[in-house]
């Protein structure tokens, strides 16, 4: 049986729960994570053998491309909210940057971008 095998029961789940992977804490010191806030790894390179399981797992997924928190959770097969604790750490520790949704006032106009398309094309 490999170790990762020894924390999981396919009927049961994790043998870990999810209070004690975040060492007790229900919330990060950082509120601004979303669903759809992206997650990349700081550095590729970044040593994880002094990390826990979970920690060194989302550096691993977030090496070759940006994940949102949603697709990290369920990955991870954790709670989202266990997830934000995890992200709010690695991101006190400067190993992951962050980057929320672009707020919806920002987003430009559709008729706009309409307009824009309609006269690329008419040149």
């Amino acid at each position: 049986m490999t170790p990762e095998e020894a924390w999981f029961d396919r009927e049961a789940g994790h043998l870990v729960r999810p209070y004690a992977i975040t060492g007790g804490r229900t919330e990060s010191g950082r509120t601004d994570y979303s669903l759809i806030t992206l997650v990349v790894t700081a550095d590729p390179r970044v040593d994880t053998t002094r990390l826990g399981p979970e920690p060194a797992a989302i550096l691993g997924m977030c090496r070759e491309r940006p994940l949102a928190v949603a697709e990290i959770a369920a990955q991870l097969d954790l709670p989202v909210s266990v997830v934000k604790v995890l992200l709010g750490d690695l991101a006190d520790a400067s190993l992951i940057i962050t980057r929320a949704p672009v707020p919806l006032a920002e987003v430009p106009d559709l008729a706009l971008v309409q307009a824009v398309i309609d006269g690329v094309r008419n040149l």
